[in-house]
């Protein structure tokens, strides 16, 4: 039997009850600050029993861009990549729920279940780097959402970028914590000849059992790490990320999960502290309450101690690492086991010499 939940935005949280979905890392639907008043409908299963699931909506984005200028003085990229708005993964803590809501949706429950799939994203690519001013500079992929996230199995856009970027030697970096980047090997393994391919794998406990509660349609920590295997044997640069570091919840896992990495193969690894801009605050601490109610008066505490108090803490070089003792014991203790595990180093810049502009005419690259 279907019924439907209905959901009024204009309320200032939203939230299903703590075991009306499974399978999620949101267990609400912040309000959207950019719509006044919204209704919307979802399909359930209507019945007595507690395990109910969200279905996945997947909806064709028509954006004719596709590449994406980053002006943050905190990241050492300028240009990304996003096949896909809104991510499956689900991670309760990501920093992109908020980029949802200018889409009119909410940074809980539909940024994880309403995607929208940039279905020309190839097209797009390959007619940016045929323009004459392009000169190779490297592109991230998955600056806000994972490229590899489930809907990559259907839709094979991020592979078709990347067979894209391969013909033409356009270096690229890629940043996720999905299995499925191994698919790609053939490819980035390609531009990883030519210096043109490094891969950043997210790392963020060893624990399964947590894994699966706050990043719940994520690889396991064992899938990432042979993912990590698999490409350093095939001669890709792979970066270890512990992202997000979250005090008095993961930190103590630091020097686990940079000797994991580095017995895998990986060269180099660097950490982020969690952060917690707009609706991510409320998505987060609710999913805190809720999974690990344990530890969330710790964490809660730490937080606040690593961010002047508050909860998160927007200026340019505080962002990324936090201020106060707390968050100066987390940087030693990175840098100190960064160190012991030969990971104390930036990966190797990515190399444009292999640049070719897309195989047209020059008259065809006037209308580019």
């Amino acid at each position: 039997m279907q019924g439907t939940f209905r959901f009024e935005q204009s309320m200032p949280t939203t939230a299903l009850p703590v075991d009306g979905v499974v399978g999620r890392g949101a267990g609400i639907r912040p309000a959207n600050p950019h719509v006044a008043v919204r209704t919307e409908t979802e399909t359930a299963a209507d019945d007595p029993s507690p395990s109910r699931r969200l279905p996945t909506r997947h909806e064709p984005d028509a954006t004719q861009s596709l590449v994406n200028r980053n002006d943050s003085p905190d990241l050492p990229f300028r240009w990304t990549l996003n096949p896909y708005r809104g991510c499956e993964h689900g991670c309760s803590y990501c920093y992109a729920r908020p980029t949802h809501e200018f889409l009119g949706y909410d940074a809980g429950l539909a940024f994880e279940s309403r995607l929208l799939v940039k279905h020309a994203a190839a097209p797009l690519l390959k007619k940016w780097l045929a323009r004459p001013e392009w000169q190779g500079e490297p592109i991230v992929f998955s600056g806000v959402t994972d490229c590899y996230q489930p809907a990559e199995r259907e839709y094979r856009l991020t592979r078709a970028c990347l067979e894209v970027a391969e013909a033409c030697g356009q270096p690229v970096a890629i940043v996720t914590k999905n299995a499925l980047v191994t698919r790609d090997i053939d490819l980035l393994a390609s531009l990883a000849e030519r210096q043109a391919a490094v891969v950043a794998i997210s790392l963020t406990t060893l624990d399964p059992h947590r894994c699966r509660s706050m990043e719940p349609r994520t690889s396991t920590p064992a899938a990432r790490l042979n993912a990590i295997r698999e490409l350093a044997t095939a001669g890709i640069p792979v970066h270890a990320m512990l992202s997000p570091t979250i005090p008095g919840l993961n930190d103590h896992e630091a020097s686990a999960l940079l000797a994991a990495a580095a017995e895998q193969g990986a060269t180099s690894a660097s950490y982020t502290l969690l952060r917690l801009p707009g609706a991510v605050r409320e998505v987060f601490l609710e999913w805190l309450d809720r999974c690990e109610p344990t530890f969330a008066p710790k964490v809660r505490q730490l937080i606040g101690a690593t961010r002047g108090g508050r909860f998160n803490d927007t200026r340019f070089h505080h962002r990324m690492t936090g201020i106060g003792p707390y968050a100066a014991h987390i940087a030693r203790t990175f840098r100190v086991f960064a160190a012991r595990n030969r990971l104390a180093r930036t990966p190797l810049p990515l190399s444009r010499a292999a640049f070719r502009h897309p195989s047209a005419t020059s008259q065809q690259r006037l209308f580019c």
